[in-house]
């Protein structure tokens, strides 16, 4: 199984950045796809899932700004952040999570940084 993440980079507050996550090894139909972050000396969060039904969930703190999607075809997650906040610079990671629980796994992470 691989989780490969890409898409960030430096941004300005109130910009966009679009991350992918491909991945190989991971039917959609049985696991939860997941997108959390972890800034500088913070415990890791949920940011936003989509679980095997494409169901969606969202942090407050996203609510409305980012939005997570899912290919089926090309095996990819997308988290598409718009109106990025200075807060919102982290490392973002791809989760992928079993719906029985059986296993997870993580991505490499790609830092997203938001500053003027």
């Amino acid at each position: 199984v691989q989780l490969v993440e890409s898409g960030g980079g430096l941004v300005q507050p109130g910009g966009s950045l679009r991350l992918s996550c491909v991945t190989s090894g991971v039917s959609f139909s049985l696991y939860d796809m997941s997108w959390y972050r972890q800034a500088s000396g913070k415990q890791r969060e949920l940011v936003a899932d989509i679980d095997f039904g494409g169901r969606r969930n969202y942090a407050d703190s996203v609510k409305g700004r980012f939005t997570i999607s899912r290919d089926l075809a090309a095996n990819t997650v997308f988290l598409q952040m718009d109106n990025l906040k200075v807060e919102d610079t982290a490392v973002y990671y791809c989760n992928a999570r079993h719906l029985l629980g059986i296993n997870e796994y993580w991505g490499q992470g790609t830092q997203a940084t938001v500053s003027s």
